[in-house]
């Protein structure tokens, strides 16, 4: 496995960004507020909100007003705070210019949002508008970002909203930040020391529930409506809009959920969350809590990277967690008696999901990685299940490393979002499918996971996971879809609303003929899943039971 420690490398080429080393940066573990307030007595009103927390002052550029750093809590998760439940905001009037993003959450090395400075002092929040005066509500899209639940932030460059909104004038666009790994994931209350820390396995999605609270209670500021929030992710940001809608708490705070390349599937229970804690502490020497609150804060994410990182081992180990207490125990089998009923999904995949691993990793580091998640897997199988895992591989085209690699695509992603498709319909809910299949140039990537986000976000220059230009009409047609879903709950495009004058009907996924759109690049059409093979009924459909193992 000592390729693999290449990762970060090539992680570069996929990402099309420097990456960080794992020495300590100047720029990390600055507590401060990323916009202190102004001591300037006047200010342009015209790019100010009033919010429960203070007036913040965006800054404005081609008729779209930025307002970066906005802080969505109280008390930022420093010191005693660190594994706390988020602290809701208390009434201000101070005024900040909110010019600055606020640093990324600590993490291992590898993702570009750690680039530009992280910080346990993470909680903040971005919201773009342009500056139109109007006294209409314009919906809101809420971003949720990926990286595993490991690594990322809304310091990535890939989710900037300025084109986003030039495009979508009458759409306000947020994106939300919060704690990862060890900081945001870890289960600590089996500790002699842990009673007091009963939220520790699940900070991140408190935090993004903390995100979605300040949203709806501040957006009118902005021009936005509380009553119509969509929130949306990618990859692990997918996951956790899934599981969002989950929580009976967070449905007062958006109606909509797009889901890109994730699933309920990403969770883990209480006893894999503390296997990961118990190595974690093993290997700093610690035995409490009060010991784990003296390691410094880069030390602590280097080791958890160093044993688990996407990026140094592609771990995929630490996830949120089944506790009980947030989140079912049995996620689907909440999805499948209508807990999440009353949201409206988009959800769907990529053709060819874990090709962008296994591309960053090479052939041989990947088929070693490979051998190793299937023999863990396969002791938590039946001899019939795995023999129909093998069947599946039979029956995949070429070398080793594509078979497997199919073979997680299905398990982790093509699966989970066909069995979100189907028990979310079977509970009464809408869900609208897709299949993405736009190609990358890049050796082994073809239509690899994150491949779409430069499409969504209308970044055309971004080609760090395509090697090329995604085709103008069909990345505008995608986009066209996504807010009109925020907009209405419906993605079909009437002929006057396509880019192509070419009317797009997307009909409701079905019990019957289970229709999705597959987002070809030339071709934007609905069909049949049994005509697209999305998923492999017999030999991988069942893999969902294993969650994210």
């Amino acid at each position: 496995m000592k390729k693999m420690r290449n990762w970060v490398l090539a992680a570069t080429l996929i990402c099309g960004a420097s990456v960080l080393t794992g020495c300590k940066s100047d720029k990390d573990e600055d507590q401060g507020p990323a916009n202190p307030p102004t001591t300037e007595k006047e200010y342009d009103q015209s790019l100010a909100a009033k919010c429960v927390n203070g007036i913040f002052v965006g800054k404005k550029t081609d008729n779209v007003i930025s307002f970066k750093g906005i802080p969505f809590v109280g008390q930022q998760p420093v010191g005693s705070l660190r594994w706390k439940a988020p602290v809701d905001v208390s009434p201000s009037d101070a005024v900040f210019e909110a010019y600055e993003y606020g640093k990324a959450p600590f993490q291992a090395p590898g993702d570009p949002a750690g680039e530009y400075g992280q910080s346990e002092a993470c909680l903040y929040l971005n919201v773009w508008k342009t500056d139109e005066t109007t006294t209409q509500k314009k919906p809101v899209m809420v971003w949720i970002y990926g990286g595993g639940f490991e690594v990322g932030g809304t310091t990535d460059p890939q989710y900037d909203c300025h084109n986003l909104v030039k495009e979508n004038p009458d759409v306000i666009f947020v994106t939300i930040s919060y704690r990862l790994a060890a900081y945001g994931f870890l289960h600590l209350s089996h500790l002699p020391d842990g009673k007091d820390y009963p939220d520790a396995q699940n900070l991140g999605t408190l935090d993004q529930l903390m995100a979605l609270k300040w949203v709806h209670n501040n957006i009118a500021a902005f021009g936005g409506d509380p009553d119509n929030v969509t929130i949306w992710g990618e990859s692990a940001g997918g996951g956790s809009c899934s599981l969002l809608s989950l929580i009976d708490e967070a449905h007062k705070y958006f109606k909509r959920a797009i889901i890109q390349s994730g699933s309920p599937n990403m969770t883990r229970s209480a006893e894999e969350a503390i296997a990961v804690t118990d190595k974690i502490m093993a290997a700093l020497d610690c035995k409490t809590v009060a010991d784990l609150q003296k390691v410094e804060p880069r030390k602590l994410a280097d080791k958890v990277g160093e044993l688990f990182g996407i990026y140094q081992v592609l771990g995929w180990s630490i996830w949120p967690e089944r506790d009980g207490r947030l989140l079912p125990e049995d996620t689907w089998k909440a999805v499948e008696e209508g807990k999440a009923k009353g949201i409206e999904i988009l959800t769907g995949c990529t053709k060819d999901e874990f090709n962008t691993f296994a591309a960053a990793l090479g052939a041989e580091a990947w088929n070693m990685w490979a051998a190793d998640r299937m023999a863990k897997r396969a002791v938590l199988l039946t001899a019939d299940e795995n023999a129909k895992v093998q069947s599946y591989i039979n029956s995949v085209p070429g070398e080793e490393w594509e078979k497997t690699c199919s073979l997680f695509s299905h398990s982790y992603f093509n699966a989970p979002t066909i069995s979100l498709s189907e028990k979310h319909t079977k509970a009464g809910g809408k869900v609208y499918t897709y299949f993405y299949t736009p190609e990358s140039i890049l050796p082994m990537v073809k239509s690899g996971h994150a491949s779409e986000l430069s499409v969504v976000f209308n970044h055309p220059e971004m080609t760090g996971f395509t090697g090329r230009t995604i085709d103008e009409t069909f990345s505008k047609t995608v986009r066209k879809m996504w807010v009109q879903f925020a907009k209405t709950g419906n993605p079909s495009l009437t002929a006057e609303q396509s880019p192509d004058g070419k009317a797009k009907v997307w009909p409701l996924y079905d019990l019957t003929d289970k229709q999705v759109m597959v987002l070809d690049e030339f071709n934007i059409h609905s069909a049949k899943e049994a005509d697209v093979k999305m998923v492999d009924w017999d030999n991988t459909y069942f893999l969902t039971k294993l969650y994210c193992n």
